[in-house]
């Protein structure tokens, strides 16, 4: 029955995986935009003038592409392609491929949103669970409204305070982009302190107001789970303090959370992309606003297609993985 429940749920994954292919294959077609003729007049229009064989050169790089052939037959080719994983070349940087850019960025949007998003995640549940804990520090009580009104500010918004604060009136840290310009990437303590000081404003903008968030989501699951009844009979056997508020209420309570921690990972390609714009920072979210911006299709199919991807897996494996959390869970119907 486990094995029949994972063959189905990789079906489901299948299936969403060439849904979510073909709309992105299409959506962009329905904009009746042609990129090449796009991006060849812009570059035309930079020398003042429009260049009389820009036809001729529209012609070949349609071929180039695959886009003068029947959009049936692109289609195909797109569906081909994409499970090899190859997105073809990017319009507005050829020669350079979509996968040689992706590759490029990928590595900078795990470090910085999947670090992240786990040092949130774990520093949110643990003061959820205890800001519910009756026996908790009284001190821990104020921590509540500064963590609830920093969760409410945007990511970007508060990315900007930071920057005024810490880069504009202390100059304690760089403000744009992954590392200092001039330096040669290298596997040195000095490259490495470059990195985590251009890295700190994002990451502290991600973290305050993600924590929040992870928080208030704990906090509300420990409410309802400290009145369960297994709770109380642990309480009355005389059980430690500590035993039930580990092994009874934060085991239980921290499902919920983990669904949401499995989401927010299949999200880490799609980044926090206003604060990577606003940062510099050579993440997926700053190539994926400079693709939208310069009308680069198969880069933003690319990038899209990978996010989708991502948050799929993500799912499945949470599926799958459910049932060796939590032993009440099983895929057996009853």
């Amino acid at each position: 029955m486990q094995a029949l429940h994972i063959a189905k749920r990789c079906g489901v994954f299948v299936l969403i995986v060439w849904l979510a292919a073909t709309l992105n294959f299409f959506l962009p077609k329905l904009s009746g935009q042609d990129p090449v003729r796009s991006k060849l007049l812009q570059q035309a229009s930079l020398g003042g003038y429009v260049q009389s064989g820009i036809e001729d050169m529209i012609k070949v790089y349609d071929q180039r592409f695959g886009l003068d052939k029947p959009l049936w037959r692109q289609y195909v080719t797109y569906l081909e392609n994409t499970a090899k994983l190859d997105f073809n070349y990017s319009i507005a940087n050829y020669p350079r491929t979509v996968n040689e850019m992706i590759a490029e960025s990928v590595p900078w949007t795990v470090a910085l949103l999947g670090l992240t998003t786990l040092f949130s995640f774990a520093l949110g549940t643990f003061l959820g669970a205890l800001l519910a804990w009756p026996r908790a520090p009284a001190w821990m009580a104020w921590l509540m409204p500064p963590l609830w009104a920093l969760h409410a500010i945007p990511f970007f918004l508060l990315g900007l305070i930071l920057t005024y604060v810490l880069a504009f009136q202390f100059a304690l840290l760089p403000i744009f982009g992954g590392y200092s310009p001039g330096v040669t990437p290298t596997l040195t303590w000095g490259f490495v302190s470059d990195l985590v000081s251009h890295a700190t404003l994002p990451a502290l903008s991600i973290i305050l107001v993600s924590t929040g968030g992870w928080a208030l989501g704990m906090r509300g699951m420990m409410v309802t789970t400290m009145g369960e009844d297994y709770v109380n009979f642990a309480e009355a056997k005389g059980l430690k303090s500590r035993t039930v508020f580990l092994r009874y209420c934060v085991r239980n309570a921290i499902l919920p959370q983990v669904t949401a921690l499995a989401l927010a990972l299949g999200q880490v390609l799609s980044g926090a992309v206003l604060v990577e714009v606003i940062f510099g920072y050579p993440g997926i979210g700053t190539l994926l606003f400079q693709a939208i911006r310069e009308n680069d299709h198969f880069l933003i199919q690319g990038i899209v297609f990978l996010v989708i991807v991502a948050l799929g897996l993500a799912t499945l494996v949470l599926d799958i993985c459910y049932p060796l959390m939590d032993p009440r869970i099983s895929h057996r119907r009853n």
